[in-house]
């Protein structure tokens, strides 16, 4: 299946505990079905120190989301939005807003 989601999109939590927020996708696994969305899901993880330099200790970082709880924003409305494709005269296929039928690529 084509991936309605890129990475550098903006998108909208659309469930759990940070719906509504907005963030930048940072990476996208298609087999998984999940995306990592800068300053949404954030958690915190226990890290032993690796070196002197490295001292460890309780680190937040961003955690994976699955795709279903995500909605592309449309840069042309600017509102959370299902997407579509299509193919233009030229042959490429392109993803389009279902809201304002506008190009997204």
């Amino acid at each position: 299946m084509a991936a309605k989601i890129k990475r550098d999109d903006t998108v909208q939590v659309l469930q759990g505990r940070d719906r509504g927020r907005r963030g930048e996708v940072r990476g996208v696994s298609p087999t998984k079905g999940r995306v990592i969305v800068t300053g949404v899901n954030i958690v915190k993880r226990h890290r032993r120190g690796t070196s002197p330099q490295d001292p460890g200790g309780i680190i937040e970082m961003e955690a994976p989301i699955d795709t279903s709880n995500l909605a592309l924003v449309c840069t042309n409305c600017d509102r959370p939005t299902r997407v579509g494709f299509r193919t233009l005269e030229d042959g490429r296929k392109v993803r389009f807003c279902k809201r304002c039928d506008e190009v997204i690529d």
